[in-house]
């Protein structure tokens, strides 16, 4: 059975710019000639932990770490501005090349997963290799299932205490009343719903092992900024229909993103409409109409979302078509019930060549038993690939 490495302290950290208010906290541990990688934490706001360095053999690995936008040691803490996943994106290139590194293995569970698939559709010829924790697809059954019908059910306690945050009439729109509330006026409302929205995903992380907080406990200032970034993704639908050049995408639709790029502002497909309302009917738009009315998966509407938001339900899932030669391993827990276990199945369907891993008796966090010995066993197993590779050369 496989336990995480020894502690280890950073033999650097600094604080990288990225050209907007956000400065992202960046360290760097194990072997300075090892092999790279890097570690995307999930949330979106939950930030990096010291023990995440020990997933990795500090002999073998040079292990990267940052805290996302607005999360952890990044500051400013919980700012939203300027904070999407394309952001994201394009913070882990900007770390690769400060710290000159051509390839890296991603490491990543959760959101951080989620985020690991789409830095590799834009940036596969950057990546080794790919771990991947309990896969989360950013679709809106996903987060239905989390915040609607689904989690509800084995939690109907915990559920109730949320649902009781939010006013009556935004119950059945249970994401935007929860901002409505968080970024209303009344404080008091505020904390109460910043509180019940993170005991919720505790509980349903934890399960058994959750601890509820004392009911004389309020939450902080801090509480509601991690609970309005979560929201902010939520809401957004996880900015997937902002990243842009995701591998897999055919010539065609290629054009309308093109297209949909030279936009100077959001939201984008509002003004895809108008634009489109005013050009004249030429046989160039009459062929992009066409490949747009041939599209397999046609764009849905996000309940949940800004008015006019967009969502592509299966992206993630049809951009991995393009990932299919880097060597990737997904890792489920059984007993996930923040990440179920059919996207782990899914995932692996659109990823045939991956080795899957269910954990029968694994939830949904990096701990446990069953889980660090899948996890650790996963990078030893890509170093001893890795260092077999070097030697044939």
């Amino acid at each position: 059975m496989k336990t995480l490495y020894p502690e280890i302290q950073p033999y650097q950290t600094f604080f990288l710019e990225t050209g907007s208010q956000h400065a992202v906290y960046v360290e760097q541990s194990g072997n300075s000639d090892g092999i790279p990688v890097i570690f995307l934490h999930g949330g979106p706001c939950s930030g990096t932990k010291p023990d995440h360095r020990r997933f990795f053999n500090p002999e073998l690995y040079r292990i990267i770490l940052f805290d996302q936008r607005g999360c952890g040691q990044s500051l400013p803490f919980g700012e939203l501005e300027n904070n999407t996943t394309q952001d994201l994106i394009d913070d882990m290139e900007r770390i690769r090349n400060h710290l000159a590194i051509e390839q890296w293995l991603v490491f990543g569970g959760s959101w951080g997963g989620a985020l690991a698939l789409l830095y590799a559709c834009q940036h596969k010829e950057k990546v080794m290799g790919l771990i991947l924790r309990a896969v989360f697809l950013a679709r809106q059954q996903d987060l239905d299932w989390f915040a609607k019908e689904g989690a509800n059910r084995i939690y109907p306690e915990q559920w109730q205490r949320l649902i009781e945050s939010v006013p009556g009439q935004s119950r059945g729109n249970l994401v935007q009343g929860l901002c409505d509330v968080l970024w209303g006026e009344d404080e008091v409302a505020q904390r109460r719903a910043a509180k019940e929205w993170i005991a919720w995903g505790s509980q349903v992380c934890l399960g058994n092992d959750y601890q509820p907080s004392s009911k004389g406990e309020h939450a902080t200032e801090k509480t509601v900024k991690q609970a309005r970034m979560e929201l902010h993704y939520a809401k957004h639908h996880y900015f997937i229909n902002d990243c842009t050049n995701v591998g897999g995408t055919t010539p065609r639709m290629e054009e309308v993103e093109q297209c949909r790029e030279q936009l100077p502002t959001t939201p984008r497909m509002e003004e895809v409409e108008q634009c489109r309302e005013q050009l004249p009917t030429t046989p160039r738009m009459e062929e992009v109409e066409q490949c747009r009315e041939q599209l397999p998966r046609a764009p849905t509407v996000d309940a949940l979302g800004d008015a006019g938001a967009v969502a592509e339900e299966n992206r993630i899932l049809d951009s991995c078509g393009a990932l299919d030669k880097i060597p990737t391993v997904i890792i489920h827990g059984r007993h996930d019930f923040v990440c179920p276990m059919e996207a782990g199945y899914s995932l692996h369907k659109a990823l045939p060549n991956a080795e899957y891993i269910v954990l029968p008796k694994a939830g949904h966090i990096a701990q446990g038993e069953e889980m660090i010995n899948a996890l650790v066993a996963a990078t030893d197993k890509f170093a001893r690939h890795d260092d077999n590779n070097q030697n044939q050369l």
